[in-house]
């Protein structure tokens, strides 16, 4: 398989990580937050399934890690319960505020 291969994702505020690689997960989320950031989507859903948590401890893991991230918690039963983690992003203007 080719490393430098690389798939187009819609940029819609939906994650679904159920077709993608432990590895693939730890550059990929902050890339697609950052975009949904550019794009002005601040409330993300990241879809990592039930399973034995294993992935969702990781992508816990990954959210408390970015800057830009302003909270995240488990979703309620109407958006995927513990199966989906709902991330709150910052707005690109409050980092702009800080820099200037």
């Amino acid at each position: 398989m080719d490393d430098d291969f690389s798939i187009e994702l819609p940029i819609d505020g939906v994650l679904d990580l159920h077709t993608f690689r432990l590895q693939e997960v730890k550059e990929l989320i902050p890339d697609y937050l950052a975009e949904c950031r550019e794009r002005g989507i601040l409330d993300v859903r990241i879809i990592h399934g039930k399973g034995t948590g294993a992935l969702r401890r990781t992508v816990h893991a990954i959210l408390a890690r970015q800057p830009n991230v302003a909270s995240f918690h488990l979703a309620g039963q109407e958006a995927g319960g513990w199966g989906a983690t709902l991330v709150t992003l910052q707005p690109l203007e409050e980092e702009r505020e800080h820099r200037s």
